[in-house]
């Protein structure tokens, strides 16, 4: 049975393209204000929603988002908050993952945190730093409540370390395209196009590819190659900069809506020798799960 992740990653292979994939953190600049920046994002074209749930440590975390991190959990914003913002934006239709660190899940409970996201409508997790050896926990929880536990491969990763990680991801795989903390960049990392190579040679699920992308131009680069595009410190800056700026709610949500739509046409751009509209098709395939 293909989970929502599957179907939204299917459809995009059909049509030809790469799958857009959009992060900001719950609760920045309010909670009701991230809601309304996510729902944007999905309007201009945002195929995939992941909702940042703040935390005090950000070890994988760029300062544009740790700033607005920071400044959630100064307002207050709770894991209830993040829940309610999941419900609020899965309702678009959009497959809408939490971006966590595993303490908060942890804290909370793995089992009562699976059951509560797939309640508000979750399609799954990405947990940046819970090692694979140790997520039996969270790989129970997230087969019962019919989550796609996703986890991270870089360029660093053995090979063995890859087939580890593909072994136990469903929905798709998060390849970081460099080492180091999340960001804009000039460029995307050069070795970002053999590590999905790599990680393609163990597995058929979609490979997403987010750290540094932050343009239309190189949202079609990476579409070139990977099945998705993950975009986030780019996003969370417009917000950032209307905040400091005193520019307003109006414009920040008009200021994400651009650069979503800008990217959403990068990763639908055609690309030469590869059809009409996008990368080179791959069969679609569902993410295996656990019998029973």
């Amino acid at each position: 049975m293909q989970s929502r992740l599957d179907e939204r990653f299917t459809a995009a292979r059909e049509e030809g393209r790469s799958l857009l994939v959009g992060y900001l953190p719950a609760g920045y600049p309010t909670v009701d204000g991230a809601i309304a920046a996510m729902r944007a994002m999905v309007a201009a074209g945002v195929d995939v929603v992941e909702v940042g749930l703040p935390y005090s440590d950000p070890t994988m975390d760029g300062p544009v988002i740790q700033d607005a991190a920071d400044a959630a959990l100064r307002g207050g914003v709770t894991t209830a908050d993040v829940l309610r913002t999941v419900e609020a934006v899965a309702a678009t239709g959009a497959p809408t993952v939490v971006m966590t660190y595993w303490n908060p899940i942890d804290r909370y409970g793995p089992a009562r945190f699976a059951a509560d996201l797939a309640a508000a409508g979750g399609a799954g997790a990405i947990t940046p730093d819970l090692p694979p050896e140790e997520a039996a926990p969270w790989l129970a929880a997230s087969a019962e409540h019919g989550l796609d536990p996703v986890f991270l491969v870089a360029p660093s990763s053995s090979d063995a370390r890859i087939r580890l990680v593909t072994g136990i991801s469903r929905g798709f795989v998060y390849a970081a395209s460099l080492m180091g903390v999340t960001g804009t960049r000039a460029a995307v990392g050069t070795r970002a196009a053999d590590l999905v190579a790599r990680v393609r040679a163990t597995t058929e699920l979609p490979v997403a590819v987010g750290l540094g992308v932050s343009t239309g131009a190189q949202a079609a680069e990476v579409a070139g190659f990977a099945d998705g595009v993950i975009v986030g410190s780019a996003l969370v800056k417009v917000l950032v900069d209307a905040q400091r700026s005193g520019a307003g709610d109006a414009a920040a949500l008009d200021g994400i809506g651009r650069l979503a739509a800008e990217l959403a046409e990068g990763v639908r751009a055609p690309r030469p020798g590869l059809g009409l509209t996008g990368v080179a098709p791959r069969p679609p395939t569902g993410s295996p799960r656990p019998p029973g």
